[in-house]
C-alpha cells in the first residue's frame, strides 16, 4: 500500500518509523511518503492560511497550496488515490472503515491545522477522487496529524504480513465475526499469580470450549458496562440464552450469581 501525507509538520510522523508500521515500511509492505505543504507556497513567508470570510476566530488554510500539492502528488500515478481529510465534522472512523481502507492500494492524507481547509478544496476534488472527511472522536485536536497517525496504524496493521500472528486481527475489539460488536475482554499471561492477583482458573484448565465461553461472557460484561450503546445494538443479533443471562446480570448486578471460573 502507498500512503502519502501532505502536512506543514511532516516531522510529526517520525513514529511511523518504529514498531509494526516501521517494520512494515522496511519490508516494503507500506510505502509512506511525506510532503511539506509549504513547498507549494509562493510568498516569502510561505503562507498557508488566512482570515475566514464572514469573520470569526482562527485562520483557514488557503486552497491554492493544497490544490497544487494534491495535483502534484496525484500526477505521479495513473490511478488516483483515496483522499482522506481528518476533521471533527467527518464521519466516525471505525474498525469497519479501517478494513475498508486496508483494501485500497493508495491513500492520500490531508491533515488540516487552524480552523480547517477551505471547503472548496473538497468541492474541487470530490468529483475527481474519492474524498473522505473522517473523525477519530468527538473532540478537537490542535491539528489533523495525530488523527493521521491513528488511522495509518489502524489500517497498516490490517495489511497482510504486518502482524506476526494474523489471528490477532480476528480477535480485535470491533472486528467482524463471532465477537462482532463486542469489546475485547481481559487478557492474562505468566506468572499465574502476581501480587496476590490470580489468573482466572478457567484459563488454566485446558478446556477450550469453556475458555471460549468465558471469553465471550467477559466481552459481553465489559461491553455492557463500558459501552452500553454498543450493548444495546446487540439486541437485534442472534444472542443465545447464556448471552442474555450475562447481559441481564450486568443490568441487574444485585441479582447476579457469582461468575463462573471453572
Amino acid at each position: 500500500m502507498r500512503v502519502d501525507i501532505i502536512s506543514i509538520f511532516p516531522e510529526y510522523f517520525a513514529p511511523l518509523d518504529v514498531s509494526l508500521i516501521g517494520k512494515a515500511r522496511h519490508k516494503g509492505l507500506l510505502d509512506i511518503r511525506l510532503h511539506q505543504l509549504r513547498e507549494w507556497t509562493h510568498d516569502v513567508h510561505r503562507t498557508v492560511d488566512d482570515t475566514p470570510y464572514g469573520g470569526g476566530p482562527g485562520m483557514v488554510m488557503k486552497p491554492e497550496p493544497w490544490g497544487q500539492a494534491i495535483d502534484a502528488v496525484i500526477a505521479e500515478e495513473s490511478t488516483p488515490p483515496r483522499l482522506i481529510v481528518p476533521t471533527p465534522s467527518g464521519r466516525p472512523f471505525t474498525q469497519e472503515v479501517a478494513l475498508e481502507y486496508a483494501k485500497e492500494p493508495w491513500l492520500l492524507f490531508a491533515p488540516a491545522r487552524y480552523e480547517g481547509i477551505d471547503s472548496r478544496v473538497m468541492a474541487e476534488y470530490g468529483p475527481r477522487l474519492r474524498v473522505d472527511e473522517v473523525s477519530i472522536g468527538d473532540y478537537v485536536l490542535a491539528g489533523g496529524e495525530a488523527a493521521v497517525l491513528v488511522i495509518v496504524e489502524a489500517v497498516g496493521r490490517l495489511l497482510p504480513g504486518v502482524l506476526g500472528n494474523a489471528g490477532s486481527v480476528a480477535d480485535d475489539s470491533f472486528a467482524p465475526g463471532a465477537m462482532a460488536g463486542l469489546l475485547e475482554g481481559p487478557v492474562y499471561t505468566k506468572p499465574p499469580v502476581w501480587r496476590g492477583h490470580e489468573v482466572p482458573a478457567i484459563l488454566l484448565s485446558g478446556n477450550h470450549g469453556a475458555i471460549a465461553r468465558w471469553r465471550r461472557d467477559e466481552a459481553l460484561r465489559r461491553t455492557a458496562a463500558k459501552r452500553p450503546e454498543l450493548a444495546a445494538r446487540l439486541a437485534g443479533q442472534a444472542l443465545d440464552k447464556r448471552d442474555r443471562e450475562v447481559l441481564d446480570q450486568v443490568s441487574h448486578p444485585g441479582d447476579a450469581p457469582a461468575a463462573e471460573t471453572t
